[in-house]
């Protein structure tokens, strides 16, 4: 059971590492320019794998968070129709909606991680 305790820790590291994966493979198909500084993006989701980082793991988890909570924000001007979007910016919020709320719960987990005693 310790050694499951190990890697469910691991787990919101791989699920952004995954995301930014997919972002480069993407950008990469749809565009001709290179995508390679994207990954850039990973290099500190791999350093808390490698060498975890209290205070690192924390900025991470609330520069996620706030960010996150941003997206949240204008799914809540859509529903209040404050702002008024296009068809296909509502297609975009509607296929996103996923992924805001399940960056919201990985960052909320990444912050959690950070709090505990031991990493």
């Amino acid at each position: 059971m310790t050694s499951l305790n190990k890697y469910i820790k691991l787990i919101p590291y791989l699920y952004f590492l995954s995301l930014i994966f997919y972002w480069f493979i993407d950008f990469n198909k749809s565009n001709n320019l290179t995508a390679y500084p994207i990954l850039l993006f990973g290099i500190p989701f791999v350093w808390q794998l490698i060498r975890p980082s209290r205070k690192l793991n924390f900025s991470l988890g609330i520069i996620f968070v706030c960010l996150s909570s941003y997206l949240i924000l204008a799914y809540f001007f859509n529903l209040l129709n404050i702002i008024d979007w296009t068809e296909s910016s509502q297609k975009l919020l509607l296929y996103g909606g996923f992924f805001v709320l399940s960056n919201f719960i990985m960052s909320l987990w990444i912050i959690r991680n950070s709090m505990r005693k031991t990493f």
